[in-house]
């Protein structure tokens, strides 16, 4: 048993011992423990305009299983699809114990990505997936190092090789090779943008020391930059129903310690030539439960409510985690106009 597998049998006989939940539906057995505070130690439940409802930490026998690098999830808010950083997919399932509250994970599995010559890659090189969008019958994936957006087909994403490569509008000179196009989006087609596929970098930099972004279509076409404040970094994003875009952005450095907040960004704002800052809607650091925060998707419950998901990349390291934690956006933020 190699250095790696006996951390991860440590973590799970760990987990079962503080009461765990273990999902072994599907290829990749899942052990997940409930989360039920955000704050350590505090039963707070509201954060402005978020609340939070619940998360998971989650371990598996499988030395694959970790990464998550982005998340989106199927229109039954049940199924969904996952990107690695280390070059695979994972699918799946949520569950939920009879409070709603997230319970666990089921029917994973893991399958490799496959590049345009249907080639697939171990390592980060080549196929570095950062970001992940569903749009209509494709799945678009970004990817930093070798900096790109892939198309796939939807479905059979799984089993294809990439179809198609976007034209990304940003010169790669003006993206490092770790801190790429971690963010890829879809707007809705009512809003301003029309449907168009948005991509924002991590820490690619325009003249002024902004994040640079990208409109990749739509009638609005064209780069625009995300201010940058302190020492956070971009990690991922998603709209709103009313085109308002959430950005999910993340610090971790020995200074600083770990931090992670989210941004609301007016959809009116989002335009070619743009500088585009927003509203802070939550933030977190070493009191709460978070850590290396990478994927965030929103959906809409049958009630109507927006739930926004985030997920961690522990970089398969024990001294990280894989988390996935849930929040309900308030009924006054879900209808605040979007300009």
């Amino acid at each position: 048993m190699t250095g790696k597998r006996l951390c991860r049998a440590v973590s799970i006989a760990v987990c079962i011992a503080a009461g765990a939940c273990p999902s072994w539906a599907g290829d990749v057995p899942v052990i997940s423990r409930q989360i039920s505070d955000f704050r350590i130690g505090s039963s707070q439940t509201t954060f402005g305009s978020l609340e939070f409802l619940g998360g998971l930490e989650m371990v598996s026998s499988k030395a694959l299983f970790g990464s998550l690098s982005a998340i989106r999830f199927r229109p039954d808010q049940k199924h969904f699809v996952v990107v690695l950083d280390t070059g695979q997919w994972l699918t799946g399932s949520i569950e939920r114990d009879l409070k709603g509250r997230l319970s666990g994970l089921s029917n994973v599995e893991i399958t490799p990505m496959k590049n345009i010559a249907g080639r697939s890659f171990e390592g980060k090189g080549h196929m570095d997936a950062e970001g992940l969008a569903l749009d209509g019958n494709r799945v678009l994936v970004s990817f930093e190092q070798d900096h790109r957006v892939d198309v796939y087909p939807d479905p059979g994403f799984t089993d294809s090789g990439a179809i198609v490569t976007l034209p990304i509008l940003i010169p790669r000179k003006m993206l490092s090779d770790n801190r790429g196009i971690e963010t890829i989006t879809v707007a809705p087609a009512s809003s301003p943008l029309k449907g168009g596929v948005v991509i924002v970098s991590e820490r690619g930099l325009d003249s002024d020391g902004n994040r640079v972004a990208a409109i990749l279509n739509s009638p609005l076409k064209g780069r625009f930059s995300v201010a940058r404040d302190g020492s956070f970094d971009i990690t991922d994003g998603a709209f709103l129903p009313n085109g308002d875009l959430l950005l999910l952005e993340r610090r971790f450095n020995m200074a600083e310690g770990i931090g992670m907040r989210i941004r609301r960004i007016k959809g009116g704002d989002i335009r070619p030539g743009a500088v585009v800052d927003g509203e802070l809607l939550l933030e977190g650091n070493f009191n709460s439960q978070i850590d290396n925060m990478e994927g965030l998707d929103t959906f809409q419950a049958a009630d109507g409510s927006t739930h926004i998901i985030l997920v961690s990349d522990d970089n398969h390291s024990i001294l990280q985690r894989n988390l996935m934690l849930e929040f309900r956006l308030s009924e006054q933020a879900e209808h605040k106009a979007s300009n």
